[in-house]
């Protein structure tokens, strides 16, 4: 069901309000494009089960709550208490922002390499244009996606990280993007930029939590420059709320010979879409794309991925698991595509749901688009329920039922939790998804 009219006018009242505001009127370079994307959206809408990117995910929850921006600045967090969404890094650079507000006190500062930069948008938007031009809403199109629209309209503050030519950066850059409803419905836009270039690595996590357990709307932009030879370990994990809305969009851009190595795991949230598109544009790419997603109670989780293959010589691997409990649901709708040009392609994908109960369901659609002769290219998709010869061989080893269901459970993610580089998020969500699993434990993300 489309939302109503009263309810689109809100979001192109805020704009208003948003362009007469200091944020809105600093760099007028930027509002041609803020009044193209809130154009976008006026003619456009919220999406709908008509189109055929969202047909599985009906968005009208979103759409009828007239979601705001945040009017105040959040305060009353502690540098211990934010301790529960970190990993205990203490030589991380770490940016934290609060519903779309960049909270330098909560923030802390490490020794990086020369040139790199590691801050707020809205700050290196000051004095870093040059940098920042050539590639800030540029990747990710608001022309199909009225989520990227909006965010693009109010476009504002994010994460900038830059890595100059030649550089390894050990320390992670953490990104935390925390959200607070206090008895209102407000939306956040976070917009971010990173840029690796030539021969450069860096290891970037972002999270995404809430404070509280309110209604809320986090619509996050990503864009991600990969220069030639470049390599970037980037980690996305999302606990938001129960009764929050999360809608992010990572757009990627590798260059010759680039290495992208991406993590999803998504454990909260009402209704949470994510969308993540790599394009290959040079020779000799490599794209790893893991995904976990972990579902309870009437969540839907839905993730859309699009490797765009589109010079020769590349390769791609996907594997997204899904673990369904309750009467939740999952999408997953998966796309590689191999141009004319783009010979000796190898790609693989593949989606796997465990369903835990028999009211749990998973919609999966794998995809291949080829348009070349000389690749080789799989895909394939699996839903099922764990198998009873498997419960029975544990449970003659003396192992309870409820136990046996949570190892085998356990060990379907196992794949996707080995692969996870950065230790400490290994670690956190191990100890989350035993927690769940566990039958009679409560956790509160």
């Amino acid at each position: 069901m489309p939302e109503s009219a009263d309810t689109r006018q809100t979001y192109l009242s805020s704009y208003r309000q948003f362009g007469n505001s200091d944020a809105g009127r600093r760099h007028p370079w930027l509002r041609p494009l803020r009044e193209d994307a809130i154009a976008r959206f006026e003619h456009r809408g919220f999406p709908t089960t008509r189109d055929e990117g969202w047909r599985h995910t009906n968005v009208a929850p979103i759409a009828k709550v007239p979601f705001k921006p945040a009017m105040h600045e959040f305060d009353g967090l502690t540098a211990s208490e934010l301790g529960s969404f970190t990993f205990g890094e203490d030589d991380s650079c770490r940016l934290v922002f609060i519903n779309g507000q960049y909270s330098e006190e909560l923030s802390s500062a490490c020794a990086l390499p020369a040139g790199t930069r590691a801050r707020n948008l809205a700050a290196a938007l000051e004095t870093e244009r040059e940098l920042i031009e050539p590639h800030l809403a540029r990747l990710a199109s608001f022309q199909d996606n009225p989520f990227v629209a909006l965010n693009t309209a109010f476009l504002a503050d994010g994460a900038f990280v830059y890595i100059p030519r030649r550089t390894v950066v050990e320390q992670v850059l953490h990104l935390i993007f925390l959200s607070s409803s206090r008895g209102e419905a407000p939306v956040s836009y976070p917009q971010n930029l990173i840029v690796v270039e030539d021969d450069s690595q860096a290891n970037i996590v972002e999270s995404y939590g809430g404070l509280d357990h309110g209604t809320y709307l986090t619509n996050t932009v990503t864009e991600v420059a990969l220069g030639s030879n470049a390599s970037l370990d980037h980690y996305k994990l999302q606990r938001e709320s129960e009764n929050s809305f999360h809608v992010g969009t990572l757009q990627v851009l590798q260059e010759q010979s680039s290495r992208l190595y991406s993590h999803s795991i998504s454990l909260g949230g009402a209704l949470v879409r994510n969308d993540l598109n790599a394009v290959m544009n040079g020779e000799g790419c490599d794209s790893t794309l893991n995904g976990l997603y972990v579902t309870r109670g009437r969540q839907l989780v839905d993730n859309h991925t699009c490797i765009d293959h589109a010079r020769p010589h590349c390769d791609s691997r996907e594997l997204y698991k899904g673990i369904l409990d309750d009467q939740s649901r999952s999408v997953f709708s998966g796309k590689i595509v191999v141009r004319k040009d783009a010979q000796k392609t190898n790609a693989r994908q593949t989606n796997k749901n465990l369903l835990l109960s028999e009211e749990a369901l998973s919609n999966t659609a794998p995809e291949l688009k080829i348009f070349a002769d000389d690749v080789k290219c799989t895909h394939g998709a699996t839903i099922g329920h764990l198998d009873e010869e498997e419960l029975f061989y544990t449970r003659s080893r003396g192992i309870g039922a409820e136990a046996a269901r949570t190892l085998l459970t356990y060990a379907f993610a196992s794949d996707i939790l080995g692969s996870v580089k950065f230790k400490p998020i290994q670690c956190q969500i191990d100890l989350i998804l035993l927690t769940r699993l566990s039958r009679g434990a409560k956790l509160r993300i």
